[in-house]
């Protein structure tokens, strides 16, 4: 019995238990200098960011300026030059426009932009740098459409961004009129190249991109932003693209965020959703963004960068942990100076204390260690008692099983002495010949008969060995057992009493093929005690078969099964029970199913019965399989 602790406790006034109200308060200023520290931190992170946004924006604008106005000067030009006039004018000879052709070839060669024409009133192309290209020749194009060539014509000078109609390749054109007096009679363009920005975008360090006057993306350091709309477009605009071809008749997508026309110098902060625009480039944009813009107003387009927050919330974040860990580390500093006086006050108590629960725990160890001595004693008492009657009970269970041995042997004992009989009566016939023609002198004839006998004795010997095997009292040793020799020998004993009781027997157990990890003299005794009962329960059966089978089961285990078609199993469930037997009075004491399950069980296998759907019943046996050999 437990005894009442009576051990002292510390007052319940002098208990180190932290006040909710304290902690409350205590999280709740670390929580707000954290939040504080990171909304500071993350001020300053975005000034400098825009800061820095504002600096390679001026940079990249200067390098686009630089790329694409260096020869933007040339259309003026070209209606100083006699053989481009000449052209113009009709009638016009073929060698007045192969000369045009030449002087427009060198010029472009000379600058290297990627085509130089002249057109006429009616947007005709007449001459071209890439005259002697047939496959993206300009010459005789109807470029009519183009805004470009009807800002040339109305006497303006005309910039746009265009995909060209010929090779699909984007340009910047700048065309020029050329007049001859005050009349327009054609118009100067020159097709600048804008692949040297595409290798300028490494000196923002940032995803970027240029939107033209209609706010559609025609250049980007990310592929998949090119020939998007930063907004939805109006219908005029639309019918204008349309109309002027200056996308190629593309596809404008749709840009993954809203951007804003009227940001101001703060910027908009946007949010990148890859599951929604799933890149397919290698750069990861997925994220917040400070979106800055600087427009090229000379060229008619804006220049916008995205500029990545996470660095600078990392570092709020950094700044707010850090300003949390100080003012934890002071708060709690405090905590330790108030808390020590209380702890070297109560420390004194509870050395008092200690003192007299040693000396109370003394006692109760030695209480308690003679009763533990006591108990250990009765348990081992009580162990051995068990290990004896559990030996006294195995011996029990190896006597009675040998008796069913005995019993079934005895049973069997009237159709294995008519088995014997017949060796014998062949063998004393056999003999008496042998010596009445060893008198005649016939020799071959004796030879022949002591050959018979030789046969007999060994077919009798057949008979005899199973019985011995059978019959021997030994103990249940598991070992490899191949269960269609065990079925084998359980129906040689019982071939008598089945083909007596008209049984056909179906036995499709393959010899080598289901090795179990049993003992097989035991396992023999169960298959006849099964087959027995198969046989009793056909007694009044008009169609008598035993179906024997053995396969692979559950968990790696064999399954052997042994189906009659007899009366069935009764309903109550009590067919395992010791001396429950269906069979009449006299027949049987009702331990043969419950004999062996428990023989079964010691296999670490088991015995089940069910009825079967076409009448009749199942007995299974569950065996373990034997373990493989190793190669």
């Amino acid at each position: 019995m437990s005894e009442p602790s009576s051990a002292p406790q510390t007052p319940p006034s002098r208990q180190l238990s932290p006040n909710p109200f304290i902690v409350a308060a205590f999280l709740l200023v670390i929580g707000l200098i954290g939040f504080g520290g990171y909304r500071a931190s993350e001020y300053q992170g975005m000034q400098t960011l825009r800061t820095d946004a504002g600096h390679r924006l001026d940079l990249f604008a200067a390098a686009v300026d630089g790329i694409v106005n260096r020869y933007a000067h040339i259309p003026a030009t070209i209606q100083l030059n006699e053989e481009v006039l000449n052209v113009m004018h009709k009638p016009r000879s073929a060698a007045s426009v192969l000369a045009a052709n030449r002087f427009l070839q060198r010029l472009n060669g000379h600058i290297g932009s990627i085509a130089i024409f002249v057109v006429d009133e009616r947007g005709i192309v007449l001459a071209s740098s890439n005259w002697d290209h047939p496959d993206d020749s300009f010459i005789g194009e109807d470029l009519s459409f183009r805004s470009y060539y009807l800002d040339g014509l109305a006497g303006r000078v005309g910039r746009h961004f265009a995909i060209g109609i010929t090779r699909s390749e984007p340009g910047y054109f700048v065309s020029h009129p050329i007049r001859d007096g005050e009349r327009v009679v054609g118009v100067a363009v020159i097709k600048i190249s804008l692949g040297q920005l595409d290798k300028a975008w490494e000196l923002l360090g940032a995803p970027a991109l240029i939107a033209d006057g209609n706010g559609v993306v025609i250049l980007s350091s990310v592929p998949e932003w090119r020939y998007t709309a930063l907004n939805p477009l109006p219908l005029d605009t639309l019918v204008d693209i349309k109309m002027s071809r200056l996308y190629n008749d593309g596809l404008i997508g749709d840009f993954p965020v809203r951007i804003d026309e009227a940001m101001g110098p703060e910027g908009q902060i946007v949010h990148m959703n890859l599951r929604q625009h799933p890149p397919r480039s290698r750069q990861d944009i997925a994220g917040s963004y400070l979106v800055h813009g600087r427009p090229l107003t000379e060229l008619g387009w804006r220049l916008q960068i995205f500029s990545d927050l996470r660095p600078v919330r990392a570092q709020a974040f950094g700044h707010a942990a850090l300003a949390s860990v100080a003012t934890g580390f002071v708060l709690l500093l405090l905590l330790v100076v108030a808390q020590r006086r209380r702890i070297i006050g109560q420390k004194l108590e509870a050395k008092t204390l200690l003192e007299q629960a040693n000396a109370q725990l003394e006692s109760k160890v030695a209480r308690r260690t003679k009763a533990l001595t006591d108990t250990n004693a009765r348990l081992r008492k009580e162990v051995t008692e068990r290990l004896q009657a559990e030996q006294t009970l195995r011996a029990a269970q190896d006597e009675l099983v040998q008796a069913a041995k005995l019993a079934v042997l005895g049973q069997l004992a009237a159709g294995i002495t008519h088995e014997l009989a017949q060796p014998l009566g062949a063998m004393r016939t056999l003999s008496g010949n042998a010596i009445e023609f060893m008198k005649r002198g016939n020799l071959p004839t004796v030879e022949q008969n002591l050959g018979i006998i030789a046969r007999l004795a060994d077919q009798m010997g057949r008979i005899i060995t199973p019985l011995k095997t059978f019959a021997r009292k030994s103990p249940a040793i598991p070992a490899p057992a191949d269960l269609a020799h065990a079925v084998g020998a359980a129906l040689f004993l019982l071939d008598q009493r089945l083909a007596k009781a008209d049984i056909t027997v179906i036995n499709r157990c393959e010899a080598g093929r289901d090795i179990a990890w049993c003992d097989q003299n035991r396992l023999e005794q169960v298959l006849i005690n099964l087959i027995r009962n198969a046989a009793d329960a056909m007694a009044d059966a008009p169609h008598r078969e035993l179906l024997i089978e053995a396969g692979p089961g559950e968990a790696g285990n064999i399954e052997l099964s042994i189906a009659d078609s007899g009366s069935g199993l009764p309903e109550n469930g009590q067919l395992f029970e010791p001396f429950f037997t269906t069979k009449p009075a006299g027949e049987g004491l009702g331990l043969g199913l419950a004999i062996s399950r428990d023989i079964v069980r010691e296999f670490g296998g088991d015995l089940r019965a069910e009825n079967r759907p076409a009448g009749g019943a199942r007995f299974i046996l569950q065996l373990p399989a034997a373990p493989k050999e190793k190669p």
